[in-house]
């Protein structure tokens, strides 16, 4: 099977789930052609030898050139007046008069007509979007496509009409959820008879490469380790607030590593110093996988504290390398992790819930290696990146079979 995979970045150090995904549904025989609106995002000296491979086989479409871009406008007009010109008013009219969101459409409309373009010279009629299923359906409204998309949350179901989930709905061949939560918030926005096209199809990590490090009873500092982007959606002032507490205690050696960029740094910075807590957290900034993957080596404890969130695939990393994970009962997140059998969960924005559970934790070394060995169990059972990806193909096969 051929197909076209339309992707925001890649490869990127915050979706590796993605370059995994790609490269094992080639291992099941697939021919996957890649185009990203974005390239790399590090230089080619960070990059390991798997991302280097996907970087140089990935068509990039900011980066076609302007004369390259503009052919491809003009010679989609003559060919086919009509469905390009069709094309440019759904965009401005999927914008709703939002000035602001005219002009991004617009941009999405002219990507759109690239990834098109280059979509009918591979000689393919179908594209699976992850992360930008708007230029997708822009796409297969100016060509003869069809499309697909996996849709990931939380912020397209926080605001559903602005991510045009209803007419995505509408007008995809299907789409995959990553969680029945997910599957739920479509069917919450769409049309009964659509319903069918939603798809489960779960992430997942591969339990060889993710293998469980050492067990320490007593460590000195404990180490706790939380990677994500610094968004608002993360809630790590909450999570520095609980290690403020844990300090304030003053009876026990404790040591949070943030893994991770974005806005929320400035904030976090100024807490951190303000709480005077410099020497117990570290921000560590974005890491290539294989610094994450040493985090993991050293962490005694895995925290995410997030407000909102999907089925987080850095869980699903701790998780089979054994290490105890609290997170926030949110969203997709009771779906991998079950309280108190495979994980802690606690309720979002509580400062003194989070410290509490850590706190147990932290006191309780038998309970934290039964859970640790407990998550990997799930994962191997649930989240395993060859059996979902194989649902994964036997999805695409199924519905691209006419």
């Amino acid at each position: 099977m051929r197909l076209v995979y339309l992707v925001s970045q890649y490869p990127t150090v915050t979706h590796t789930f993605l370059l995994r995904e790609i490269r094992t549904l080639r291992d099941l025989g697939f021919e996957i052609h890649v185009i990203a609106i974005r390239g790399c995002d590090r230089a080619g000296d960070q990059l390991s030898t798997a991302e280097r491979e996907e970087r140089d086989r990935t068509f990039v479409v900011l980066k076609a050139g302007i004369l390259s871009i503009l052919w491809s406008h003009v010679r989609t007009l003559l060919q086919n007046p009509l469905r390009y010109l069709g094309g440019a008013v759904y965009a401005v009219r999927l914008a709703d008069l939002d000035l602001r969101k005219i002009f991004s459409n617009l941009a999405y409309f002219a990507e759109a007509v690239v990834v098109g373009a280059k979509v009918r010279q591979i000689g393919l009629t179908h594209l699976h979007s992850h992360f930008s299923s708007t230029v997708a359906i822009l796409a297969a409204r100016v060509f003869p496509l069809t499309f697909s998309a996996t849709i990931h949350g939380p912020d397209e179901f926080a605001d559903s009409a602005g991510y045009y989930l209803p007419q995505k709905v509408d007008r995809a061949l299907f789409l995959c959820a990553i969680s029945d939560y997910s599957r739920s918030q479509l069917m919450r926005i769409s049309e009964p008879e659509c319903w069918d096209k939603i798809e489960v199809v779960p992430l997942g990590v591969d339990p060889d490469v993710f293998r469980p490090g050492l067990h320490r009873d007593r460590p000195e500092p404990f180490e706790i380790l939380s990677v994500g982007r610094l968004g608002p959606t993360k809630g790590h002032h909450i999570l520095v607030a609980a290690i403020g507490q844990l300090v304030l205690e003053g009876c026990r050696s404790v040591r949070l590593r943030l893994v991770g960029e974005g806005p929320n740094r400035p904030s976090l910075e100024r807490a951190i110093a303000e709480r005077e807590l410099g020497e117990y957290i570290s921000l560590e900034g974005a890491c290539s996988q294989d610094r994450v993957f040493d985090f993991y080596q050293r962490a005694d404890l895995f925290v995410l504290s997030s407000f909102a969130e999907g089925v987080p695939v850095v869980l699903m990393e701790a998780m089979a390398m054994e290490i105890p994970c609290i997170s926030t009962w949110i969203t997709g997140i009771p779906e991998l992790i079950r309280h108190g059998v495979d994980g802690w969960l606690i309720p979002p924005a509580d400062p003194r819930e989070l410290a509490a559970a850590m706190r147990t934790l932290m006191d309780d070394p038998a309970q934290r290696r039964r859970l640790g060995r407990c998550e990997r169990e799930r994962v191997i059972e649930k989240y395993n990146l060859a059996r979902n990806v194989d649902i994964l193909a036997k999805t695409f096969r199924r519905r691209l079979a006419t």
